[in-house]
């Protein structure tokens, strides 16, 4: 007899848990960077990338309660595509988590950590990733409940944006003009949305690694609909009152020219320690890229039990019980990423190699309706994938050519490992004999 994963998640736990996955650290950082792509209407770009991502979420939470098993993304595809394909969106998820937790150092060397103390850039990137590995290879006992705290903490931040910003406004001292102010120099008015909709998709993504956690849900096919959509809507919520009061309450010039721009709002309020909010905002980028290396370095370390990546990946701290050389490689390439790239630019990488993986899905979601799958499972409009698929192809055309040199790289790497997966997988079965 099989013996599953524990059925011990709840349908609050996992309504925290995608959400905390969902806000992460992405809005504390980009919302200059949108700024700049966009102008100053910032919260249109945050509100087209909540519908695009919404789309796609309407796959996973019909894949996810049709096969209720870790392995998400590359499970999917797989069944659909082949273990090719399933290997090469493996790869780009663990490529995209990578480049999360370099865009997450680069940020937390930035004015939050500033405010508090004058750092070099330089010393504070290696000695955060170092850091990071050590807490990874040391063993981090996880929790959901421990997730809740977490996630409590980074909406208060946003909670309080919000509330600073509209005080500033009720007070006068807000300019509404700029909420209807589209297009920058550089582009016109369409261009600038979607422009700034690439970034603002950043935002969005994590809701794609919550689909894991299905085998582990009591009700997946009542649970996860209703945490899914329910988190996504709630951090859309917030992602658009924050776009709207840091627009009304800053000038666009200066928050595009801040690395911590919602401190500008607390600035501008007055009525909150700037310091307090910066400790705020550096606990949720620090809690993201913890996380998101966590992942990273154990779907680098599954990969190669399954015989996907080398096999000195596997490799396992005898005392730590913790996948200690996969904890280093992993580190290793998002410090490399996070001296050479800025926020905007990995954060726009990450969101093309997420794209790969989302398209994928959207495709399988179409394959997969011949298979009954669980039955009872819940079901979105054949409209929905369509639509999805199309949104992930047209946010291919707006990524922006350095973007694409970057990502082509690692995309080329996973499509390298895709092919030397698929021949050793053909000589190593069996030989049927007639």
């Amino acid at each position: 007899m099989t013996v599953g994963l524990k059925r011990a998640v709840t349908t609050p736990l996992l309504y925290f848990f995608i959400l905390g996955d969902i806000l992460g650290a992405g809005v504390y950082v980009l919302v200059g960077s949108i700024a700049r792509e966009s102008g100053g209407a910032v919260w249109l770009p945050l509100l087209v990338a909540l519908g695009l991502a919404t789309l796609t979420a309407g796959s996973y939470a019909e894949l996810a309660t049709k096969y209720p098993r870790a392995g998400g993304s590359a499970h999917y595809v797989t069944t659909a595509f082949g273990p090719a394909a399933g290997s090469f969106i493996g790869f780009c998820m663990l490529a995209a988590g990578i480049v999360s937790v370099g865009a997450l150092t680069r940020a937390f060397a930035g004015d939050y950590l500033q405010e508090l103390v004058s750092l070099p850039t330089l010393v504070v990137i290696v000695v955060f990733l170092v850091l990071l590995a050590a807490l990874n290879i040391r063993g981090i006992k996880e929790s959901l409940g421990a997730n809740v705290a977490a996630t409590l903490v980074e909406l208060s931040g946003l909670v309080l944006i919000i509330g600073l910003g509209a005080w500033v406004i009720l007070r006068g001292d807000a300019d509404l003009d700029r909420l209807t102010q589209v297009g920058t120099a550089e582009h016109g008015a369409v261009g600038a949305v979607l422009a700034g909709t690439v970034l603002a998709f950043y935002s969005f993504v994590g809701f794609e690694t919550s689909v894991n956690l299905a085998e582990e849900v009591k009700n997946p096919r009542r649970s996860y609909p209703i945490a899914l959509f329910g988190a996504l809507l709630t951090a859309g919520t917030a992602y658009v009152l924050i776009g709207v009061v840091a627009s009304a309450c800053v000038p666009t010039e200066q928050l595009t020219g801040s690395s911590g721009p919602l401190l500008e709002v607390v600035r501008v309020a007055g009525a909150v320690p700037e310091w307090l909010f910066s400790v705020i905002a550096l606990v949720a980028v620090a809690n993201g890229a913890l996380l998101t290396g966590i992942m990273s370095s154990r779907l680098a370390y599954g990969m190669a039990n399954d015989g996907l990546l080398p096999p000195v990946l596997s490799r396992i701290l005898p005392r730590r019980q913790t996948p200690w050389v996969a904890i280093l490689t992993t580190s290793t390439l998002s410090l490399i990423l996070a001296l050479t790239g800025q926020v905007d630019s990995l954060a726009a990488t990450l969101v093309l190699l997420l794209l790969f993986v989302f398209t994928a899905v959207n495709a399988a979601v179409l394959v997969l309706r011949r298979e009954a799958g669980e039955p009872g499972h819940f079901r979105i409009p054949t409209v929905v994938p369509w639509l999805g698929l199309a949104s992930c192809l047209f946010l291919f055309t707006r990524i922006e050519g350095e973007v694409w040199l970057r990502g082509l790289i690692l995309v080329a790497l996973g499509g390298v490992l895709a092919v030397v997966n698929a021949a050793r997988a053909r000589r190593e079965s069996p030989v049927e004999v007639g």
